[in-house]
């Protein structure tokens, strides 16, 4: 950067500004420099000597090796007593809460991580192996954690702001991020960030962490495989998304996928993959993609299979006729709590969006749609595991009727905190056997499925 911007001594009078931006009765900030912590000290010789607006416009690597000079040559022309190891983790600190998240920088880092919350300024929280903990990190105040919440929602081209105080956005790495500011938040600014994992879960590295034993994740294999319409139903971070992606793996690599979500996380690993993502109204209220408006349009993109992130409205219909009208093997997840009660949020959502529609003929649309519905869960020890995988098998009168093929059974708790189970399988033949013998995979269905496999 340019030494009359960046890396250069203060002028006559930049002093003057910072003691300007302290609170009415503050000591001089000459004063206040002494009486402060070294670091502190730095901090506000730094901002005096920076122009952030042209500081950001250099890339980050560059920037950081510029921020790491001014903090040395401070360091050296006030004579504070700071160790190289020091002024790099003062350096670090500046560049992340100039261009990146601030104290969340480390936790984003840390690869055991897999989710950040943020209640205000002095409270943070992170999930780690599925159990939450309290972080002694925090930030200098609300307008801090407000900062960085606005330069997460503008990197997207959203906002966040009192009349628009609610936003879903994601981070440059993918990972997922709610944002809530005052006047909803009453404790101070809310971030929660679904951490994006750097490499998507096999079915093998499932098995390995027992959220599935392996005769399951054959059969889920094998429904994928054989074009079954898959609803993935649990609670927040139950593990759906990690679930669907590990099923997306079988999708063959000559088929065109499209994706529909409100904040893009799926993982896909074919080449041809259309992802589409949701956007909001502007300020003046206008301008709104909803989902149903994406999946209305996927249907004129020549699709052999939808992946819709989460059905959560209206959009719900549309995605039942998909289903029913030839893109089979179409996946989506959805928040309830079993099998049953994914199957009746759906119907509600169907006439949400079709209100002249029988229940009835809403049930017969499902039945037609839905082949298999897995149920995950994240138990008391952490691990998220799939709990049951039922079958839709057809209506009897007004009900629809199903068939688990698999059940979790708890058995007990180990020395090791984990919990003990087995996974029930159903004696009875799956009712998508026939779909599995026109892929040819009907022998490795029953074999999974026989008393030798579980």
């Amino acid at each position: 950067m340019r030494a009359a911007i960046f890396g250069r001594k203060a002028l006559p009078g930049e002093d003057q500004a910072v003691a300007a931006s302290l609170p009415p009765g503050a000591p001089p900030a000459e004063t206040l420099l002494r009486s402060e912590s070294d670091r502190e000290r730095i901090r506000a010789l730094f901002l005096s000597r920076v122009d952030p607006s042209t500081a950001v416009q250099l890339e980050r690597p560059k920037l950081g090796i510029e921020i790491e000079r001014l903090v040395h040559a401070i360091a050296t022309e006030e004579k504070i007593k700071v160790n190289e190891r020091e002024q790099r983790e003062l350096a670090g600190e500046f560049l992340a809460d100039m261009v990146g998240l601030g104290p969340l920088e480390p936790l984003l880092e840390d690869q055991h991580i897999t989710d950040i919350l943020v209640n205000g300024p002095n409270s943070i929280y992170v999930e780690r192996k599925g159990k939450l903990e309290r972080t002694t990190i925090q930030f200098r105040d609300n307008q801090h954690v407000v900062n960085v919440a606005q330069r997460i929602a503008s990197s997207i081209g959203r906002r966040v702001d009192e009349s628009s105080p609610m936003v879903d956005a994601r981070l440059s790495d993918g990972s997922r991020v709610n944002i809530v500011v005052p006047p909803l938040a009453l404790d101070g600014a809310s971030i929660s960030i679904r951490k994006f994992a750097k490499r998507a879960l096999t079915f093998e590295m499932m098995v390995q962490q027992g959220n599935v034993s392996l005769p399951l994740a054959r059969v889920l294999e094998i429904a994928a495989a054989s074009r079954l319409n898959v609803l993935i139903s649990g609670g927040t971070g139950s593990g759906k998304t990690t679930l669907l992606n590990a099923m997306s793996r079988v999708i063959h690599h000559d088929e065109r996928i499209i994706t529909i979500e409100d904040a893009a996380e799926l993982q896909l690993q074919q080449p041809h993959v259309v992802r589409l993502e949701t956007r909001p109204s502007n300020l003046e209220g206008r301008g709104e993609i909803s989902q149903r408006d994406l999946l209305r349009n996927a249907l004129r993109m020549r699709p052999d299979r939808i992946v819709i992130g989460e059905v959560r409205g209206a959009e719900a219909i549309d995605m039942l006729q998909a289903m029913n009208t030839g893109h089979d093997g179409s996946m989506s997840t959805i928040h309830a709590n079993s099998a049953r009660d994914a199957l009746m949020r759906l119907e509600n959502m169907v006439l949400m969006g079709a209100t002249n529609l029988p229940s009835r003929a809403v049930r017969s649309q499902i039945v037609g749609a839905i082949n298999l519905v897995v149920q995950v869960e994240r138990m008391r020890d952490g691990i998220r595991r799939v709990q049951r995988v039922t079958e839709v098998i057809g209506m009897e009168g007004e009900v629809i009727t199903t068939q688990d093929l698999f059940e979790y059974r708890y058995e007990g708790e180990g020395r090791d905190g984990l919990l003990k189970g087995h996974y029930e399988v159903a004696t009875g033949r799956p009712h998508f056997l026939a779909r599995a013998a026109y892929h040819g995979l009907d022998t490795a269905l029953m074999a999974a499925m026989s008393p030798d496999g579980a």
